[in-house]
């Protein structure tokens, strides 16, 4: 009896142990996919600020007294609106002081063409003197210039008198106005700001590296040269996931900045809703490549060894095998492979701390999806 218990025990131990050792030699379950393939364009990020295409400081041209502030602070503002008055009338009184100064030689030389007339009619019935004529004509011409002269100075004074109304020189959102009324504005005097909306600038910094590799695109044909063609442009501001908001290069300087190894560049933006304000930081968007066929794959599924980048790639047998990877930027959710993996090879997702280089797995196929609203 004692026997045939025994004998029942080790065989249940047996076949116990056989199950085990059979599920533990069971190739372990990966999630594996091939290469997402997509013509693409390589996009280069660039950290900016928006500017005003215009920015005026509004200042006087007389000096006088303000006597009126005619718009609301940080309103929006047509270009030719009243924005300032000055008292007008000491120059208004300047003005009649000049218009009658212009009279006044106007009747000099009246006289002048008078006395110049007689001095010629005698000197051709030889009654007069040459010098007498000579000098009848000098004083004509004299009294020409003083009637110029005259008629320039009244036409200042008559300026002077339209420059104590300051109108917007251009459309824009203006500032607040940085002198009260009653106070003596001057020429050298600051009154307020007006800065343009629509478009708007946005600009960045690029690297000498980054001039460079675009001076090479452009020479060799792969993308044309954002100083001769309005490269289309995409900029995402601070709370925003998407590149909805379009715009187009304007500008690439001419020379870098030798204390920052850096060059200058400028985008313009529609901005009819007014949102975007002068001032705002947000991410630019440039395209930094010509099209390529691109093969796509899940970061995720890249492991960092050191200096190396590898992703397990299976063959017909479901082995495993280590392949080093050269990676470029992301493109929407995923990351472009320079060199490492061909269009149809089979790779592993998911799973990644059950694998090892030459090991067997049992591979489940899943589909990788390429998010368009990044």
């Amino acid at each position: 009896m004692w026997g045939q218990t025994a004998s029942i025990c080790f065989l249940v131990l047996a076949v116990a142990t056989g199950q085990a050792a059979a599920q533990q030699a069971a190739p372990p379950e990966v999630e594996i996919s091939e290469p997402f393939v997509r013509r693409i364009v390589d996009f280069e990020l660039y950290t900016g600020q928006f500017y005003p295409v215009q920015s005026v400081t509004i200042q006087s041209r007389v000096t006088g007294h303000l006597q009126a502030i005619h718009f609301e602070e940080g309103a929006l503002v047509e270009e030719g609106d009243l924005l300032f008055e000055i008292d007008p009338r000491p120059l208004q009184a300047a003005l009649a002081q000049a218009e009658a100064q212009v009279e006044v030689a106007k009747a000099a030389q009246w006289l002048a063409e008078a006395r110049n007339e007689r001095a010629s009619e005698l000197l051709d019935r030889r009654v007069g003197t040459a010098a007498e004529a000579d000098t009848t004509r000098a004083e004509l011409a004299q009294a020409v210039a003083n009637v110029t002269l005259a008629e320039a100075q009244a036409e200042t004074a008559r300026l002077d008198v339209e420059f104590t109304r300051i109108t917007a020189p251009i459309s824009g959102r203006v500032s607040s106005a940085y002198v009260d009324i009653g106070n003596l504005v001057t020429t050298s005097i600051a009154l307020t700001s007006i800065v343009s909306l629509d478009p708007i600038e946005f600009r960045f910094q690029t690297s000498e590296a980054d001039y460079l590799r675009y001076s090479r695109l452009s020479r060799d044909g792969s993308r044309p040269s954002s100083r001769t063609f309005p490269t289309r442009v995409s900029v995402r501001l601070t709370g925003e996931d998407n590149w909805d908001r379009k715009g187009r290069m304007s500008f690439v300087d001419n020379r870098l900045d030798s204390a920052s190894g850096t060059i200058e560049g400028r985008a313009l933006f529609d901005n009819e809703d007014l949102f975007l304000t002068p001032g705002v930081y947000g991410r630019l968007r440039l395209p930094a490549s010509g099209e390529y066929d691109a093969i796509l794959i899940p970061d995720e599924a890249v492991v960092s060894d050191q200096a190396r980048k590898i992703v397990y790639v299976l063959n017909d047998e479901d082995v495993v095998a280590e392949r080093v990877v050269e990676l470029g930027p992301m493109h929407h959710n995923l990351r472009v492979v320079r060199n490492g993996l061909s269009p149809g090879e089979r790779f592993v997702v998911r799973g990644l701390q059950r694998v090892r280089d030459g090991a067997r797995v049992t591979p489940n196929s899943v589909e990788i999806v390429l998010d368009q609203s990044w």
